[in-house]
């Protein structure tokens, strides 16, 4: 199982792509397909306003993440 490591954001400050635990780069759309097959753990996913947010379940929030580059 893989997890999420690092991050990505666009210059408004979302997240657009994450680094996972065996080094691959993915889209959140991509993250999102993956924690729901059980390829990623760790992250929980909900829906809010008609948008899918991630959350990390070990972890309070993303903002602990280190940047991708």
């Amino acid at each position: 199982m893989e997890q999420l490591v690092a991050l990505d954001r666009n210059q408004f400050g979302d997240i657009i792509s994450f680094q996972t635990s065996s080094g691959r780069i993915i889209s959140y759309r991509k993250a999102i397909e993956e924690i729901e097959s059980g390829v990623i753990t760790g992250v929980s996913i909900a829906e809010e306003e008609g948008a899918t947010l991630l959350s990390p379940t070990e972890n309070l929030s993303f903002e602990q993440f280190p940047y991708i580059y």
